[in-house]
């Protein structure tokens, strides 16, 4: 009888090493798109950019995905996981460093390069770490190995704003803002470390671990040849993940946005010292959160974000995964209408529980997608990782929107995506011709 355990696989190895140093990647992009969720008002007030116009920091970010998706799946195929991730690795790092030229070029073409540079490599990084959690142990635990990793990627989703908001929103001792001067600081940070973990990877053993595909036959080199877009869950999971990824992009990205003009005043017996960079007063006496502390809460909103991610894991060893999704997918639906409606602290409120609700989603709509699909998995994954280019699209309608009305009313556009993620969820046990009593996301990794 085998030793089963969370990082050990049938034949005995443990690659525990291995799986938390890929979760250390989930770390890395969830720190890089933290820092981008808080760059669009910076540059709303350094280039008096409207909320549209803001909104092609996001589209360059995706943008990045879009382009390089395919080709880091072929790269992942023929490299194998660990040329792939130290491929992406190395591409974040040049991000990294252009923002030290970006800043004396200071133009908005110069920053959005950077932006997308750091983008393609997260998407190498994106392709190959999201499948290979699922297999880096016993079948069983697959579930648990995702979700795992994925609250590696919460934590930096918390820490990412307060890096953004302490550098973008920079202030010296006479209150003028420097958030031009040291936006390269953090970037030049992570492509240092970048640097570091592309050698510890060169040097640690990531093995290569093939997978029985349960949909097609394979041929002598053990590879499936059918085409993936053959498998109905796959193909409409590519979509769910495109609507999931815009919706979230959207509401991330107006965060700040929303908590500086929508949210009530402020009782001012809550300006302590210690939170007196989280408010500004404005010309009318009222006492309303400042950018800073708007992207202080935006951490705050990644709270609720990894705790939805922990809570998540254990739901999902009780009940099924396609289930799960539906059922957050209504939820969101009804939190977004409350933003729209423009309740007050009812929305604001709403605003944080969309963050929990939304936690489990993309892990949880990837492993549907790839469910089944063995060694096919790589170049599914690069398609699903393609998709993010929905947050290229949603940000730039959700502030045509916002223009054109207000923030607030901007929600009305998540409202739709989850409406389709919702659809996906339920229809999911149709597609993928599984039994819905019996499917978890652990069998993801058979």
């Amino acid at each position: 009888m085998r030793n089963k355990s969370i990082f050990n696989t049938p034949d005995g190895k443990n690659h525990a090493v291995t799986f938390f140093l890929i979760a250390s990647l989930f770390l890395l992009w969830g720190f890089c798109n933290g820092m981008i969720d808080v760059m669009d008002k910076h540059f709303q007030q350094e280039l008096h950019l409207s909320l549209a116009q803001s909104a092609w920091v996001q589209f360059a970010h995706y943008l990045g995905y879009f382009l390089m998706a395919l080709p880091a799946g072929t790269l992942a195929t023929r490299l194998g996981y660990k040329g792939g991730i130290i491929t992406g690795l190395l591409l974040v790092a040049l991000g990294g460093f252009w923002f030290i030229p970006a800043t004396h070029i200071a133009l908005f073409w110069a920053f959005l390069l950077g932006v997308c540079v750091i983008a393609s490599g997260l998407t190498f990084l994106e392709t190959i770490a999201n499948p290979y959690t699922t297999v880096l142990g016993d079948p069983d635990y697959g579930a648990t190995r995702i979700n795992l990793a994925q609250s590696f990627n919460g934590i930096g989703w918390i820490f990412g704003p307060i890096a953004g908001g302490m550098f973008f929103y920079a202030k010296d001792n006479n209150g003028n803002s420097i958030g031009s001067q040291t936006l390269w600081l953090p970037y030049t940070g992570v492509a240092v470390v970048v640097v570091v973990l592309a050698l510890i990877f060169y040097f640690v053993d990531v093995p290569d671990i093939k997978l029985k595909d349960k949909y097609q036959s394979q041929d002598s080199n053990n590879e499936s040849t059918a085409s993936v877009w053959n498998n109905k869950h796959f193909a409409y999971g590519v979509i769910a993940q495109f609507f999931y990824v815009a919706a979230q992009a959207g509401i991330f990205s107006f965060f700040i946005n929303y908590m500086t003009s929508q949210v009530p005043t402020v009782p001012k017996s809550l300006q302590f010292t210690f939170l007196k960079s989280w408010f500004d007063v404005s010309k009318s006496g009222a006492f309303s959160i400042s950018d800073q502390g708007a992207a202080n809460l935006a951490s705050f909103g990644f709270i609720f974000f990894l705790l939805g991610r922990f809570s998540g894991a254990a739901i999902l060893r009780k009940i099924d995964a396609h289930r799960v999704l539906g059922y957050y997918s209504i939820i969101n639906i009804v939190m977004s209408m409350l933003v729209f409606m423009k309740l007050g602290w009812i929305s604001f409120c709403a605003i944080f529980l969309s963050y929990f609700f939304m936690s489990i989603m993309f892990p949880t709509i990837f492993a549907l997608a790839i469910y089944g699909l063995g060694s096919r998995a790589k170049k599914a994954s690069s398609y699903i990782v393609m998709a993010i280019m929905g947050g290229a699209i949603l940000p730039k309608l959700m502030g045509y929107v916002a223009d054109k009305t207000d923030i607030s009313r901007g929600f009305i556009v998540p409202v739709f995506c989850f409406v389709f993620i919702a659809y996906y969820a339920f229809s999911w046990p149709k597609l993928s011709n599984a039994d819905s009593t019996k499917v978890s996301l652990s069998e993801s990794s058979h």
